[in-house]
């Protein structure tokens, strides 16, 4: 039996039926953080489309916040966003930087 991601899937959804993407990879990092097991809160988005061309990080960025406005209200505490054109992705060889480690330790640390 497969778990299944509603978050994530929502977020697939979302970026697809508002954007002509090249490329979309949704990673659930939640295991990284201290959160519990099959946690859907922390997420690395690498988004690729030619609707970027011309904009700066920060335009990029409040396009996806507008699209995932209702996950990021409520399920997603956290998006890591990768923004490229598609001439920018060739050249940075089709990958983002991997993620650092989570260093917030867990609550139950700070007692």
């Amino acid at each position: 039996m497969s778990v299944s991601h509603p978050v994530q899937t929502s977020i697939e959804t979302k970026m697809n039926a508002q954007l002509v993407l090249s490329h979309l990879e949704v990673i659930n990092e939640s295991h990284m953080h201290s959160v519990p097991p099959n946690s859907e809160t922390h997420f690395k988005l690498v988004v690729v489309t030619d609707a970027f061309e011309g904009k700066r990080s920060v335009a990029r960025h409040q396009i996806v916040y507008k699209i995932l406005a209702d996950d990021l209200a409520g399920p997603v505490h956290a998006l890591a966003l990768h923004t490229y054109t598609p001439a920018e992705w060739n050249q940075a060889n089709a990958s983002a930087p991997a993620s650092p480690q989570c260093l917030g330790g867990s609550k139950a640390d700070r007692l």
